[in-house]
């Protein structure tokens, strides 16, 4: 079972990844939440860019990827599950829940380390949110979360069907949450008990720094308010808050040298630059 994941884990992460895209990309084609003034044929191209570019860099830099990483763990005897006996599925709901909460506080320590943030800041400079913004992060970024993650799954001895579980739903739900899609806001209200929602997540990426400082979550939603992290709402209301950051308003920082660029750029430099 262990060895029949690891070799699929490639076509169904894959697999996963394009059905959700596009289905997400129809979504918000028929139901969209906000008006977009900048077309998808200037934003996506470098969006799916950083995709392949993100895989490529974390399959050049780690030979085990965090589904070989927990069976490499259980080989090896490491982490909590590897040493103490527990039903398997309690072991893999413990282990989801558990990488989700690892994620969280990851996320905050992104917005909280001035040089972890210069990394993060590109995810947020997204001029517009829909599904590519889902992911859109830097390759830097990328890698550390990458270690992060793989240390939790050693710790944890996290099951291999747990961890591929796990990165399929953080996937899926990046994509998910990151949509310009418009939900019923009866709906919204109970789903977003379950899961984070669009609308929910949406307020994390306003101009308003007071409003990105929340709603960390992209899987599960309880974190934001047990940790007291949670707003329900934007000021402005959805079609009039402000989506980014306010280093990066010019359309040209979308393109991909620029986003790559952006974590070594001084926003105060680069301001006084772009005024000449």
């Amino acid at each position: 079972m262990a060895e029949m994941l690891l070799a699929h884990e490639p076509l169904i992460r894959g697999g996963v990844f394009a059905l959700v895209l596009l289905a997400m990309a129809f979504w918000e084609i028929v139901a969209r939440r906000r008006p977009q003034h900048i077309h998808r044929r200037q934003r996506w191209p470098s969006n799916l860019a950083i995709v392949v570019l993100d895989t490529l860099v974390v399959r050049l830099a780690f030979s085990l990827a965090a589904v070989g990483a927990a069976l490499a763990a259980a080989e090896q005897g490491w982490g909590l599950f590897n040493l103490v006996s527990v039903p398997i599925w309690l072991a893999v709901v413990i282990s989801v829940v558990m990488l989700d909460l690892a994620i969280y506080f990851q996320h905050r320590l992104f917005h909280a380390v001035p040089w972890l943030w210069r990394l993060h800041r590109m995810h947020h400079a997204d001029l517009e949110f829909d599904v590519t913004t889902g992911l859109r992060f830097h390759p830097l970024e990328i890698l550390i979360s990458m270690a992060i993650k793989l240390a939790v799954v050693i710790l944890l001895g996290a099951p291999a069907l747990a961890v591929l579980i796990f990165e399929v739903l953080l996937n899926a739900t990046s994509m998910f949450n990151h949509g310009n899609v418009r939900l019923p806001a009866k709906f919204d209200r109970w789903l977003r008990l379950l899961v984070v929602t669009p609308e929910m997540h949406r307020v994390h990426h306003s101009i308003v720094r007071q409003e990105t400082d929340s709603n960390f979550g992209f899987n599960l939603p309880w974190w934001d308010r047990l940790f007291g992290t949670y707003r329900d709402q934007p000021a402005a209301g959805h079609l009039g808050m402000t989506i980014g950051i306010e280093a990066f308003r010019e359309s040209r920082d979308l393109r991909l040298d620029r986003m790559l660029l952006q974590p070594f750029v001084s926003p105060r430099r680069d301001a006084k630059r772009q005024q000449l």
